[in-house]
């Protein structure tokens, strides 16, 4: 694919990238196998670990969870009042959208204590196994926390993960509908490195792109596009309407330099797909 050339420009040492469509076409940039830092594109993974307890009973979305009125659900929505990292200041469940990794940590701690294992043991198990992303791992990440920004992968078990989003077989589609459509709509908040946004809706775990401008997906991904992007560099997104999923690895820590490359880039790959010329995404 041509479009995925456009890496080539970037000021990025390391760089995998991957298009999977719906009807299994893939076409990649970069080493399918190097492990990259995923920043908080695990936060995904922490929130299909959660879904997955939450069909099997180990969890209940209702549940109290983090600081009194919050529960699972708002914990996995940015919704509970934690503040984003420890020690910042937050708010009152469910009046405004504040994106918290002290929430998924929250959220992950909740999990073990559920399931009577550490939450790293849960995703294997749960996760990373069933999807064969054999080359996937939880580390320690002193910052920010395991569960919020602790993974560590490769182009070629995103893509799996991918795959699952597009197509779930680990959670029923009902539960993957849920968790793809606003959770506690009409809250405002701040996506980070893209400033407020009045809504600022997500889904569970899940940032939902809506009408969100500026942001880090292209202007032609539409409305219902959902995933997230990493500090570390990284992306993935899933657009229902396009039927397809695009990811991004790098080495390079998210800056100015990714709010400015990575839109023109998702709507060139998109233009392509679409079969029109790559300079049509710039029109």
């Amino acid at each position: 694919m041509q479009a995925l050339r456009l890496i080539d420009q970037w000021e990025a040492r390391n760089v995998a990238a991957g298009l999977l469509t719906e009807d299994g076409r893939l076409e990649t940039y970069g080493e399918l196998t190097r492990t990259f830092r995923w920043a908080s594109v695990t936060k995904l993974v922490t929130a299909l670990a959660s879904l997955i307890a939450i069909e099997e009973g180990t969890l209940d979305l209702d549940a109290p969870a983090g600081p009194p009125g919050s529960t699972v659900k708002h914990l996995l929505a940015h919704a509970s009042g934690l503040p984003f990292h420890e020690g910042g200041s937050g708010g009152a469940p469910g009046e405004r959208r504040i994106y918290s990794n002290v929430g998924f940590n929250t959220l992950g701690a909740e999990l073990a204590a559920a399931a009577g294992m550490p939450f790293e043991e849960y995703v294997r198990a749960a996760v990373f196994e069933p999807l064969r992303m054999n080359g996937s791992n939880l580390r320690v990440d002193e910052q920010y926390g395991v569960p919020a920004a602790g993974g560590y992968g490769s182009l070629e078990d995103l893509i799996a993960f991918a795959r699952e989003l597009m197509a779930p077989t680990l959670v029923a589609q009902e539960t993957l509908d849920e968790a793809v459509s606003v959770t506690f709509p009409g809250l405002d908040g701040v996506l980070p490195g893209f400033g407020r946004q009045q809504p600022n809706d997500w889904g569970l775990g899940v940032e939902l792109r809506g009408d969100k401008s500026p942001h880090w997906t292209g202007s032609r991904n539409s409305p219902r596009t959902f995933g997230h992007f990493g500090g570390s560099g990284t992306f993935l997104w899933v657009d229902p309407e396009a039927r397809c999923s695009l990811i991004c690895l790098t080495n390079r820590a998210f800056d100015d330099w990714a709010a400015t490359v990575w839109p023109p880039f998702s709507d060139a790959v998109l233009a392509e797909l679409w079969g029109e010329p790559v300079g049509a995404a710039a029109e």
